[in-house]
């Protein structure tokens, strides 16, 4: 056990520089002095001379601007390894600083006008290089050295590490000891010196007038951050009806591969089934640029990159039954090839059924196109140009004006050609998100009845399905002679 004179108590404010031995001597003399941090460091010792000396013996501090601090972040170690070298990419993140900087605001002008940094400097990459969140450091040290002779580096130990960054994060290593009880320091040598400290919280305890106030300002900063996110968003942001459903896609025609001729280009549009409508001003169909295809592999691919929007709205009628689904929109899109005497060629025709949930889908559509038999109709096609084309291009599918049950195609010819590849995002909004009671119990018997929305609503249309099915198998059944269904009955 040590003598009580060798006891120490300190209580250190945030940033208070407290010297050591070892800084006394150094910065009593002018010569040692480099920088302005130095100086200031020379006179303040002065002063405590003048004034008696220092208070502190073992115990002093290493502020955010002193060189230890700079240091200590350099040289902190990833492993407890004796033996480890620092990485090409620890030394690199060594001297990035993350320190308070003086930023300057700037205005909208030069924000828009300075996207790109053409020249950066090496401050400049330095500090935009990793996420740069400032922060500020100090230490806690003693001075574990024999009592007379203070002041020598080998005995220097860190007691405590103080960091609080930009987001106001306050970082004690290690933590308090009111729970964890004293550490303890052993010291290399022949003696085995071992040394006991505790660290406490003695800040004075806010009082509630000035919580508070505190609360006061934070309402006040959240409420003027919010107006001035309602000024950037605006009031033009349109809420939909009850019992009604708006559709956003946002697309892109990404590529078209594997046709037989070059140069080509598609023309899309888009099919609105009832209950369905679009704004006025919406375009329902587009014409891509003419793209030259290049080899990647063994197909020709060529890449449109052509961005489309679109934008839809479903509304529940009230003569709907139950048992009806209603359908999606579907976008049909056919593929043309353009010759050197801007004479085209149909290359293929294909749908796509608007994804039915929201979020990033990437879909390829292979297509096919009409053909005649014979070598004549490949020689007109490829002299003169011209093809089989479809008069209505939602044969593709159900035609528009087909009322029958069941669409017979035999005897039609066509030929497998390319596939378009296709990159949708889809956006939903429904008032039934936010609202309660019948209108949410409304608008989910929509999204039920649209299918694809959950696994529960297409199981329930398939066992739905299935009912009416079994339900009119016995019907049938019924009305069937007695003898057809007896195994007994005899045979003549």
């Amino acid at each position: 056990r040590r003598p009580p004179d060798e006891e120490e108590e300190a209580e250190v404010c945030w940033q208070e520089k407290l010297f050591s031995q070892f800084e006394v001597d150094l910065y009593q003399h002018e010569s040692a002095c480099q920088t302005p941090l130095d100086r200031q460091y020379h006179e303040e010792i002065l002063k405590l001379e003048r004034a008696g000396g220092r208070k502190n013996c073992r115990i002093f501090t290493y502020t955010d601007h002193d060189r230890f601090t700079n240091l200590e972040e350099q040289c902190q170690k990833v492993t407890d390894s004796d033996h480890e070298v620092p990485s090409y990419l620890a030394e690199r993140m060594a001297n990035v600083r993350r320190r308070k900087q003086d930023r300057r605001p700037k205005e909208a002008s030069s924000l828009k006008s300075k996207i790109i940094t053409w020249e950066p400097s090496e401050e400049f990459i330095k500090n935009n290089h990793v996420i740069n969140t400032p922060v500020q450091t100090m230490y806690i040290m003693g001075d574990l050295g024999p009592y007379g002779k203070l002041g020598r580096k080998e005995y220097e130990r860190v007691l405590c590490t103080i960091k609080v960054d930009g987001n106001g994060v306050i970082i004690v290593k290690p933590d308090f000891s009111d729970t964890k009880g004293a550490y303890w320091i052993k010291l290399d040598g022949e003696k085995r010196e071992m040394w006991k400290y505790t660290i406490e919280n003695v800040s004075v305890q806010v009082q509630p007038e000035e919580v508070e106030r505190e609360q006061h300002i934070f309402r006040d900063l959240y409420s003027r951050h919010k107006e001035y996110l309602s000024g950037l968003l605006g009031s033009e942001f349109e809420m939909t009806l009850p019992g009604t459903l708006r559709l956003f896609v946002n697309g892109e025609i990404v590529s078209a591969q594997g046709y037989e001729y070059d140069n080509l280009y598609v023309h899309f549009f888009l099919e609105l089934p009832n209950q369905w409508s679009s704004p006025a001003f919406q375009q329902l169909s587009g014409v891509t640029q003419t793209c030259a295809t290049k080899t990647v592999g063994w197909d020709k691919v060529a890449y449109f990159c052509y961005l489309f929007t679109l934008e839809m709205f479903f509304t529940q009628g009230e003569s709907v039954s139950e048992d009806s689904f209603p359908q999606w929109p579907v976008l049909y899109f056919e593929v043309l090839s353009l010759d050197f005497w801007q004479r085209y060629r149909v290359e293929g025709y294909g749908s796509l059924v608007l994804p039915a949930s929201p979020g990033l889908h990437m879909l390829t559509i292979p297509t096919w196109r009409p053909v005649e038999l014979g070598t004549v109709a490949e020689l007109r096609r490829f002299f003169i140009g011209g093809s089989p084309e479809l008069e209505d291009i939602t044969y593709v599918r159900i035609p528009s004006t087909f009322k029958g049950q069941h669409l017979s195609r035999f005897g039609f010819r066509t030929e497998t050609t390319g596939s378009v590849t296709f990159r949708l995002h889809c956006l939903q909004q429904s008032k039934a998100f936010l609202e309660t009671s019948a209108l949410r119990q409304c608008m989910q018997s929509v999204l039920d009845r649209l299918g694809g929305f959950s696994q529960q609503s297409s199981v329930y249309s398939v066992l739905e399905a299935f009912r009416r099915a079994r339900h009119r198998m016995q019907e049938a059944r019924a009305s069937l002679p007695q003898d057809l269904l007896s195994p007994s009955a005899s045979t003549v």
